[in-house]
């Protein structure tokens, strides 16, 4: 994995423990791991290759499918192979430098996914209420540039964390107990005053996630609204929550277990060091495996098409 040069001279290495007091069965955990993470990227990378392949596709809606494809195949693939050489090989060592940049590049696709949820939902509220206009509010430039500006939001809310945690010196326990270089691991390592790291942290958190959340939750309630409104026939109701179905999954896999990966943090105490660090590769594996079955099966015209490619002819 590349590094940031932060300090040429600085040879210094973490040690990623894996899942401690579960080394012993660190192969038969490593099986549905690495299972799930195979299944996540022939899901995402056939759900690219249709929608590339399929002129019919190149539309808005299926350019934002392909957006958060690429962020489900990142998220796990940052991780993973680090993960896997632990359970495989105890190949357990890791650069400070080399875990600043994985830390920065899972947090970084984080919020591009959250970024590009968020798109998806307006995209859904223009196409529900606003149909007329749809197809000039929504081209497939306008979608090229919102997920550049998705992207540009991203590097730019999450660089500083890596660079001021590179300027912290750490304590002669370099020791992490865990598979990958968690945010709160490090800075737990860091011997240096973190009160500007830790005000920077709660202070994204709060803007990337409140404004997330409000945003999707606006959209949602207004395309709720718009629905409401339709003709009282039933078939017309089901036609328009239908497009949103989708949509609606996919934001629960993704928000659920972050909820609850949170959760386990606050309240880690009370909860088993190995049952919160799996619960946390769980949350960078369920969601990417779940996203391609879950727009595969609930888009009628993106499963069709799907079943073109992968069913065998006659």
């Amino acid at each position: 994995m590349g590094a940031f040069n932060f300090t040429p001279s600085d040879p210094s290495t973490f040690i990623l423990m894996g899942i401690p007091g579960l080394e012993a069965a660190h192969i038969w955990i490593s099986i549905p791991f690495s299972t799930f993470y195979i299944i996540s990227l022939l899901g995402n990378f056939t759900l690219l290759c249709v929608v590339g392949k399929e002129q019919t596709l190149h539309m808005p809606m299926y350019l934002l499918l392909c957006m958060l494809a690429l962020t489900d195949i990142a998220t796990p693939t940052f991780v993973m192979p680090k993960a896997l050489g632990i359970f495989w090989f105890n190949l357990k060592g890791i650069t400070v430098a080399g875990c600043l940049t994985q830390m920065f590049f899972v947090h970084m696709v984080s919020v591009m996914h959250s970024a590009v949820l968020v798109t998806m939902a307006f995209d859904r509220y223009v196409a529900i209420c606003n149909p007329l206009r749809y197809a000039t509010i929504l081209t497939n430039a306008q979608i090229a540039k919102l997920g550049l500006v998705c992207l540009i939001r991203a590097v730019v809310f999450i660089l500083p964390l890596p660079l001021l945690l590179s300027q912290q010196p750490y304590c002669a326990n370099r020791i992490i107990p865990n598979t990958q270089c968690e945010y709160i691991a490090v800075v737990k390592m860091a011997c240096g005053d973190i009160t500007v790291i830790r005000i920077y942290s709660l202070v994204l958190m709060f803007v990337i996630c409140g404004f997330d959340l409000t945003v999707i939750a606006l959209s949602y309630s207004l395309i709720i609204r718009a629905v409401l409104r339709i003709s009282s026939k039933k078939n017309a109701h089901q036609k328009a929550l239908n497009t949103c179905t989708a949509h609606i999954c996919a934001l629960l896999t993704y928000y659920t277990p972050n909820l609850f990966s949170n959760l386990t943090h606050l309240f880690s105490k009370g909860i088993a060091p190995h049952i919160r660090i799996i619960l946390a590769i769980i949350y960078l594996l369920i969601p990417p495996m779940l996203n391609p079955i879950i727009y595969g099966v609930k888009t009628k015209e993106l499963c069709d098409k799907v079943g073109k490619y992968t069913c065998c002819k006659r």
